[in-house]
């Protein structure tokens, strides 16, 4: 090892060139509660790595905002049905 390295031509910055961006995608920075990140993680793994999380993520938003999601009062209404129609009988 050297006593003195000379680093006055060196630049300052980022080495590597950026990461060109995926056509279409943008890329951002989001806090998540850990146990919907880790749901997530466990999903991706159980494809065995086939699917990662933040492709299951958009998915999943890309399927609440097509009304591909069952609405939150729709599900609610259908299991109230459900646990009402034995105690009608």
């Amino acid at each position: 090892m050297k006593s003195h390295y000379d680093f006055s031509k060196g630049k300052r910055g980022r080495v590597l060139p950026p990461e060109s961006e995926p056509a279409g995608k943008t890329r951002i920075t989001i806090r998540l509660d850990k146990d919907i990140v880790d749901r997530f993680f466990e999903i991706a793994e159980q494809s065995g790595g086939a699917t990662g999380y933040q492709t299951l993520m958009n998915a999943a938003l890309r399927d609440y905002l097509e009304g591909k999601s069952p609405r939150f009062e729709d599900t609610l209404r259908r299991i109230i049905r459900e646990e009402l129609k034995p105690s009608a009988a």
